[in-house]
């Protein structure tokens, strides 16, 4: 999650929270009966839709989804840009080290098929297999979250009969009215505000995630494959630029400009040491001449 998400969130749940504290009667919105019937059902819902261990995933993607940094398409399309120009200039078989270097398991294993000498069908078919199966075990842990925000408010509703109930028991009693009224209403609040506040939200997040890592992979997928064809690094450019936003694709150029001169250096390093040092030994044999 971005600081100005966080500002934002912290900000607004600041507000929501003072407008209880509005009317007056702050301790009347904390029942634990009440939250005690939304929480239970909840979680036995949970245990018997799903096995304990995707239950697990669900809520470790979950924690992923906003607290891992998030690689932006510009940032992997200058590394993209870096990896073709020293495939031109070192050779394939020098993105070995990249490879090892990756954060993305995805470039990883690009690379790491670019590096085996893979053909352009099998890089494809390999990347694209590895994208549906992400995209797959996203849409598990998604309907996870979409399951719980569709059933919380259906146990508010069980906790608010429970309540009506033991009011109509105690009828003729005050005491027991006062006491199951709270029951009857604040758990119909409680499974509101889960399911549209926590769950639906935390659903639509893996799903904007899961769209965006779709898309970044499919950028490294045409960027691998353009480098096993060996396609020229200005041609690359362009056709990565066309994931970008307008505004993004500005200086892109330049960019590989400075790439190409970094390893260009590079390369006339050891060349430029090697005449210097050459140059020594001519003058010292002609001191000694």
């Amino acid at each position: 999650m971005g600081r100005k998400n966080l500002i934002g969130v912290v900000t607004s749940l600041a507000i929501f929270a003072c407008s209880f504290l509005l009317t007056g009667a702050a301790g009347a919105y904390f029942n634990l009966a009440a939250f005690l019937v939304v929480i239970s059902g909840l979680c036995a819902a949970m245990l018997i839709s799903y096995p304990v261990k995707h239950v697990k995933n669900a809520f470790k993607v979950a924690r992923n989804v906003y607290g891992n940094g998030r690689t932006s398409a510009e940032e992997i399309v200058n590394t993209l840009l870096d990896l073709s120009v020293k495939s031109k200039v070192d050779g394939l078989l020098s993105l070995e080290r990249n490879a090892n270097k990756a954060t993305s398991s995805f470039m990883k294993n690009g690379l790491c098929l670019l590096v085996d000498n893979y053909k352009e069908e099998e890089i494809r078919e390999c990347l694209n297999a590895e994208m549906a199966f992400f995209n797959l075990r996203r849409q598990q842990s998604e309907r996870f979250f979409q399951t719980l925000a569709r059933t919380a408010p259906a146990f508010g509703v069980a906790g608010s009969v429970i309540g009506l109930i033991g009011l109509l028991m105690g009828i003729n009693d005050t005491a027991v009215i006062l006491k199951n009224i709270p029951v009857a209403f604040i758990s119909t609040l409680y499974g509101l505000i889960l399911s549209h506040l926590i769950f639906s939200p935390i659903a639509e997040n893996i799903n904007y995630s899961t769209r965006e890592e779709l898309l970044n992979q499919k950028l490294v997928l045409e960027g691998i494959v353009a480098i096993s064809k060996e396609q020229n690094s200005y041609k690359l450019e362009r056709k990565l630029a066309s994931f970008l936003s307008p505004s993004e694709r500005e200086g892109k150029t330049e960019t590989l400009r400075r790439i190409t001169r970094k390893y260009i250096q590079k390369k006339n390093q050891p060349v430029e040491l090697a005449d210097m040092g050459g140059g020594e030994e001519m003058a010292k044999a002609h001191e000694a001449a």
